[in-house]
């Protein structure tokens, strides 16, 4: 499963300890490849370094850059779908760029989203990812 997650979630599933822990774990094992961009990429370092600290930032942006099921890539069209909050348009353009099964996010500035057409993306919360993870339930939308 081809994945983008958002900041918000990639931080709630980090700990051991967190209910949404399968998320982070799922990249881990490789049975979830994630693909992420250098401007993702220096938001997940910004964030977790501020929540977390610098060692576990430095820690997970080195796993992100050699795990083999971590894409690197760049989005070559910004679609800028999102404007109530356009910072989180590098998400959304680097799900549709790749052709992501979901673009998982907690933020409801997505939720503009479920009303296109055109370009389609799949944008589902935390919650939902973590059911279809543990087989729960098949897909359901944010």
């Amino acid at each position: 499963m081809k994945v983008v997650i958002d900041t918000n979630v990639l931080l709630v599933s980090l700990s051991s300890k967190s209910p949404y822990h399968i998320i982070f774990s799922k990249i881990i094992t490789g049975e979830t490849t994630l693909v992420v961009s250098n401007e993702i990429i220096l938001e997940y370092e910004e964030i977790i370094s501020n929540k977390m600290g610098t060692e576990a930032s430095h820690n997970l942006i080195s796993f992100l850059k050699i795990a083999p099921n971590v894409i690197l890539k760049e989005p070559y069209f910004k679609w800028g779908l999102i404007t109530s909050d356009i910072d989180d348009n590098k998400f959304v353009d680097l799900a549709i760029c790749e052709d992501a099964e979901y673009l998982v996010t907690n933020d409801k500035s997505f939720k503009t989203l479920s009303n296109l057409q055109f370009p389609k993306v799949d944008v589902i919360n935390a919650r939902t990812y973590k059911m279809l993870l543990e087989n729960k339930i098949i897909k359901t939308q944010f």
